[in-house]
């Protein structure tokens, strides 16, 4: 009885005879005969047969589950659906909106003015084109507002009374980050320096004015309602100049020129003041209000 493949094809040996069951079999021709049986397979009946097995099935299911978890929780099929990189994505609608303020082109970045007896430096300027000393990149403020009470402490009682004596605002910090990555950048930030050096000193020795304190600036930021015209005094900053960054030489300052740092953090320390006569107009009713946004200075 000849010998048929699973597809009923006769099986034939090394010497193109069929094989009848029971014929003796040799090494040649069982590997014959296994070539024989492999040719004669459909390829595709064999993958389909292969991927629809149930061993297949669970890890092909598995990997696309796990696939689609990660796109979920990863928000990166998100990005894909705003660029049309997967089927049937439809891009996300955004909507831009412009901000603007009374001026046709409002600058809100903060901002310490330049007194009128600076303005005649060469070394400020810098300062002059950005009419004073602007923080290049949103810097980290912290403001903060506080009353005062003195305690009384009645002699055998659990709770002391406490009496107003009064409110202010107290000084704060303007941390903000310069990077230098030219010769212009450099020189503002040499200005900003000189600046800060200038403001915190009075008029002494043989100078004009002579015995005037360090000028009063004004302050201003984040438009009309937080910081507007605010009247201060810069009590103390501090510049960071790092050992893990770059030096960039400027020349023009001295025979050697200055070499100032890529990357580096200055903070100046502010406190508003105002006038005896300002105080004494001061109402509360107008503050609550709003009577003073965009005037006056108060904060």
């Amino acid at each position: 009885m000849a010998v048929v493949d699973s597809n009923g094809n006769p099986v034939r040996d090394g010497n193109g005879n069929p094989v009848r069951s029971g014929s003796p079999s040799s090494p040649a021709g069982n590997a014959q005969r296994a070539s024989n049986s492999r040719s004669s397979v459909d390829p595709a009946a064999a993958v389909e047969a292969f991927a629809g097995s149930e061993n297949i099935k669970g890890i092909v299911s598995g990997a696309k589950q796990r696939v689609e978890d990660f796109v979920q929780s990863t928000g990166f099929g998100k990005a894909l659906r705003a660029f049309n990189l997967l089927p049937d994505a439809e891009p996300e609608n955004f909507e831009f909106v412009s901000a603007t303020s009374g001026d046709a082109n409002p600058d809100w970045r903060v901002k310490l003015s330049l007194p009128k007896n600076f303005e005649k430096s060469s070394i400020l300027t810098p300062l002059l084109n950005t009419d004073g000393l602007v923080f290049p990149y949103t810097p980290t403020i912290y403001i903060t507002h506080s009353a005062s009470y003195s305690q009384i402490q009645p002699v055998h009682s659990n709770y002391p009374f406490f009496a107003y004596q009064n409110s202010r605002v107290d000084q704060f910090s303007i941390t903000g980050d310069f990077f230098v990555e030219n010769n212009y950048e450099g020189q503002y930030w040499l200005a900003a320096i000189h600046y800060l050096r200038s403001v915190t000193k009075m008029a002494y020795g043989a100078t004009s004015n002579v015995g005037a304190p360090p000028p009063v600036v004004r302050l201003n930021g984040y438009g009309d309602y937080v910081f507007k015209d605010v009247p201060v005094i810069i009590t103390s900053f501090a510049v960071e100049l790092g050992q893990d960054v770059d030096y960039i030489k400027v020349p023009g300052y001295g025979p050697n020129g200055a070499w100032v740092p890529s990357r580096s953090n200055i903070q100046a320390t502010v406190q508003p003041i105002y006038s005896r006569r300002a105080v004494e107009s001061f109402s509360l009713d107008q503050f609550v209000k709003g009577g003073y946004i965009g005037k006056g200075g108060f904060i």
